[in-house]
């Protein structure tokens, strides 16, 4: 068994963090969050755990170290917050560089393991705390925090700033009508019935996929529209980070901005952490019981239009492909076989993984663990070899994968092992089979 720390990664983040840290900090802080944010559950949890490991097969960081229990989920909660309720938070500021690399890079939150245990205990919510506890004293991976204050800058995670925002939508506009005449991508449209709203890496280098999206709304005839103004963003790195009070700034903001546009609801587009934040935690945050606009994922609004007849194909795709199922839309949501239908509607042979749906491996990406940069690159290939695996093992070219980090997660995976796939998004695959406008 190996131990995290003959494992430390040097990372600036985290080492300037600790450097600025006493004990004293540190029993403070873990004391006031336990006592004022969590602690019920959390004893709750630390009590009826068993310590039995059955929750290990669930953890690919576990299964792809050759069952190292240090990577065992159980082990992960014993070895950070088990062990900080213990102490009282009387520990060291190395103690919290391990459990910060631990939280922050060695699990996803994509919590599978909570599938495996007997009694239910969410890990991925115990690790999510201890990112929590770390986020407040400021020991935080470089590139996620980078990420995180741009969010709060900027309420987008890429810099993007709000002409270049309403540039790339225009752009994208004028490219598609070459193609699709009569396309518009309607800007501050009052009372759509759909508020259309992506992550930032969309704008920033994956534009096609908002043309696709316009393409996609423009054949269905759907009454949609995109804001001009901040909120577009729905991303969420502040949740990943532990910075809850900007996550609920943002969650605000996403709200707010289709509120102030008197939509009926908001679709997103193919991202898991996104929906997550609308869905689960940026609204509990905000102490929403229901979403105050209803949301949905673009898995759900394809498979609407799929079923009203509103998106028709020239011909189904032929290549054979599997399936990603991603952790905050499938475990998170639930649209497995929804998924499932939009995909065999589109596609002439699926191949599914061995296991599949709510106990698909994680991608490695997702969690916030690929935000944390170059550093730890090696840490998500290596922690996910059982991804690679099961991928290899259905010997298809291509992977449908509706969410953006599942993509960067599994095209990172593909690379390092060889493997010779392709991702695509579902949106990509209805472009290329719809039809289209002779011109």
């Amino acid at each position: 068994m190996s131990h995290i720390a003959d494992r430390i990664i040097s990372d600036v983040g985290l080492e300037a963090g600790v450097a600025a840290l006493t004990t004293d900090k540190i029993e403070e802080v873990v004391n006031r969050t336990l006592k004022g944010e969590t602690g019920a559950k959390l004893r709750a949890y630390k009590e009826t755990c068993m310590r039995c490991g059955l929750c290990s097969q669930g953890c690919h960081f576990y299964m792809s170290h050759d069952n190292d229990p240090s990577y065992s989920p159980v082990n992960k909660a014993t070895q950070t917050m088990y062990e900080l309720m213990d102490k009282k938070g009387r520990v060291s500021p190395q103690r919290i560089y391990e459990m910060a690399q631990m939280a922050y890079t060695e699990c996803n939150l994509c919590k599978r393991c909570a599938h495996y245990c007997p009694i239910g205990i969410d890990t991925g919510y115990i690790m999510s705390m201890v990112r929590r506890i770390c986020y407040l004293l400021d020991v935080v991976p470089q590139y996620i925090r980078d990420t995180a204050h741009s969010h709060a800058s900027t309420m987008n995670q890429m810099w993007v700033k709000d002409d270049e925002w309403i540039d790339s939508l225009q752009w994208q506009e004028d490219e598609a009508r070459d193609e699709f005449p009569d396309l518009r991508i309607p800007l501050d449209k009052e009372g759509a019935e759909i508020y259309y709203s992506v992550i930032a890496p969309e704008p920033k280098f994956r534009t096609q996929l908002i043309y696709q999206a316009a393409a996609i709304m423009n054949a269905a005839g759907v009454d949609w529209t995109m804001p001009s103004h901040p909120g577009w963003d729905n991303s969420d790195m502040c949740m990943f980070v532990g910075d809850f009070e900007n996550m609920g700034r943002l969650k605000r903001a996403h709200y707010e901005s289709a509120q102030k546009l008197r939509v009926k609801r908001i679709v997103m587009g193919e991202c898991g952490h996104a929906f997550r934040s609308v869905y689960d935690m940026g609204n509990r945050w905000l102490g929403h019981k229901q979403m105050p606009v209803p949301v949905i994922h673009a898995i759900d609004f394809y498979w609407e239009l799929i079923n009203e007849g509103k998106i028709k194909i020239t011909h189904q795709y032929e290549n054979p492909v599997t399936i990603q199922d991603p952790c905050n839309i499938i475990r998170g949501r639930g649209l497995m076989d929804k998924l499932r239908d939009v995909v065999h509607f589109l596609c002439k042979e699926v191949v599914e993984m061995v296991p599949n749906r709510e106990h698909n491996y994680c991608c490695c990406a997702g969690g916030g663990v690929i935000n944390c940069g170059p550093p730890f690159k090696n840490t998500r290939m290596t922690g996910n070899r059982v991804k690679a695996e099961q991928l290899k093992a259905t010997g298809v070219h291509d992977v449908v994968i509706p969410c953006h980090n599942c993509h960067g997660g599994i095209e990172d995976i593909i690379g390092y092992y060889d493997l010779g796939m392709h991702g695509k998004f579902i949106s990509d695959i209805i472009y290329e089979l719809m039809e289209k406008p002779e011109v």
